[in-house]
């Protein structure tokens, strides 16, 4: 190579360099002081946090946007404002995209979209995991419709990769007006207190159409959305924290829809029975246990991750262990109005049996469950409707599914939690297991309200028809007899059971009759 040549390629290289450098600032110096004044990392900062050290590698770092309205064309910025690429977290491939605020707020612009869609087609035909870190104002307002076509793009391939591969949205700013169903569409949501929000309408927009005054954070702040509407699954005091949690989670997922979950190797006995486990159920079928202990004492190293914790409380979702397998766990909480099912419980727990179901994720249940909640709120909320999601999720599951009857299992409840009848594979029941058509008072009541109406002691004959029906209904050994159960086992013996029934169905394979799609009660 001669020395004119030589001076010709470094003047190249030192272009590119300085072009390159100039993506890395994203809107410059003073918007990344104003982001961090607001407490937010950059997107880079983010995928920094979020993928294994050294492995991110971009792409389009180098487009830029076309528009030439409002000036905008004075005003452009290599990569425009989300950054895009993909990297491995825990050694594992995914793909990402980080929408940068620093630059024209993190809008949706033409050229956005094409590079999240890029991004997006990747992923899907490479069957990896789609991460999208969201910090944006919505649709750029200066590109009309250019903007509004991204959106919907980004939207069309959101649904398309539904079902496919997991996709997780990181909520680290706004994400509101239209491309907030973006989010939405994905499986997981996570959220950051006092910097992520969610909305269609901001407060402006709220307060000029309706009257009503509603904060930022009062309207689609984390807690809001976690626990009111239920749109997101996970909150995190900070971003660290939030991403470190992205992580864990994946560390439960498969790939896609044609793998199965991560193993991890459980070197201890896992055959030890849980010795104390039955204690956990009071004797007095009214009153109230954590179903999390139960579930921590059944899972590898107690290691339960929950899923939507501060939305429908009254049931459990979440992944943890058995012998080093992934399992998708949904319980009831009866330490949350008795862990009755209502609207959003069946809807929330509907959401996740079908997310296990379609990546290969087999289903333990845990069922106390007094029947649905009554009152006019909750029928006129279409609790028939929302309650058979649940039905229809459970039922169009193929893969394994196993039961475990801890208390109550009444009426129609009783048949929702993945029953023999719904096509679970293997049901157990624990002797304190009430499997009946509803509480032995209310049944006395109904059954033999003449009887104790025209007796000489009615509170004597109520009290002795009470116990009678708890003796002869509400007990495990009706369905057990029935085959309903498969078995009535010591609590101590529910983990070693567990884990053998599981071994026993890894080979399950089943196919529902052949169709384009069910028509899911929406």
């Amino acid at each position: 190579m001669t020395s004119s040549t030589r001076k010709t390629s470094d003047s190249k290289l030192e272009r590119l360099a300085k072009l390159k450098e100039q993506g890395r600032l994203g809107g410059g110096l003073k918007a990344i002081e104003r982001q961090h004044g607001r407490g937010k990392l950059t997107a880079r900062e983010r995928l920094d946090l979020l993928l294994d050290p050294g492995t991110f590698q971009e792409l389009d770092s180098l487009v830029t946007h076309r528009a030439t309205d409002f000036g905008l064309q004075d005003k452009v910025v290599k990569g425009d404002a989300v950054v895009t690429g993909y990297g491995y977290m825990d050694g594992r491939m995914v793909c990402v995209f980080s929408q940068d605020f620093t630059v024209f707020g993190g809008s949706i612009s033409e050229v956005v979209g094409e590079k999240t869609g890029k991004v997006m087609d990747l992923a899907l035909s490479s069957h990896v995991p789609l991460i999208g870190i969201f910090d944006s104002g919505g649709a750029r307002i200066q590109e009309g419709v250019d903007s509004l076509a991204a959106v919907g793009e980004i939207l069309y391939r959101n649904v398309r990769a539904s079902g496919v591969i997991p996709q997780i949205s990181v909520i680290m700013g706004p994400a509101a007006g239209g491309a907030v169903y973006s989010p939405a569409i994905t499986d997981f949501v996570f959220m950051v207190k006092g910097v992520g929000q969610m909305y269609i309408t901001g407060p402006d927009v709220v307060k000029a159409v309706t009257g009503e005054e509603v904060t930022h954070e009062e309207l689609g702040g984390a807690l809001a959305n976690a626990s009111k509407s239920g749109v997101a699954q996970f909150v995190a005091d900070d971003e660290k924290g939030c991403l470190d949690q992205v992580r864990r989670l994946l560390g439960f997922l498969p790939s896609s829809n044609r793998e199965d979950p991560p193993m991890v190797p459980f070197v201890e006995d896992p055959g030890i029975p849980s010795e104390d486990l039955g204690s956990l159920v009071p004797d007095d079928p009214s009153k109230p246990y954590d179903m999390t202990e139960i579930i921590s004492r059944v899972v590898d190293h107690g290691d339960f991750m929950e899923v939507a914790s501060l939305y429908a409380p009254n049931i459990i979702v979440g992944y943890g262990r058995l012998n080093g397998r992934v399992v998708g766990i949904v319980a009831q909480q009866p330490m949350h109005l008795a862990g009755v099912l209502d609207i959003a419980a069946s809807v929330k727990g509907a959401r996740f049996v079908r997310f296990c179901d379609a990546f290969n994720i087999p289903l333990v249940t845990f069922v106390d469950v007094p029947g649905f909640l009554p009152g006019t709120d909750q029928e006129y909320g279409g609790i028939i409707k929302h309650g058979a999601k649940l039905i229809f999720a459970y039922a169009e599951a193929t893969v394994p599914k196993l039961t475990v009857v801890t208390r109550k299992a009444y009426g129609g409840a009783y048949i929702v939690m993945s029953s023999k009848h719904l096509g679970g594979d293997i049901n157990y029941a624990w002797p304190s297991a009430e499997i009946a058509v509803m509480g032995a008072s209310g049944a006395v009541n109904i059954v033999s309200r003449a009887e104790i109406k025209d007796s000489a002691d009615p509170d004597e004959t109520r009290a002795r028809l009470v116990k009678e029906y708890e003796e002869s209904f509400n007990n495990p050994y009706k369905a057990a007899g029935r085959g309903f159960i498969d078995d009535v086992i010591d609590p101590a013996e529910t983990r070693p059971k567990l884990i053998v029934a599981l071994e026993m169905l890894r080979t399950k394979r089943e196919e529902l009759p052949a169709k384009k799609h069910g028509n899911i009660p929406l």
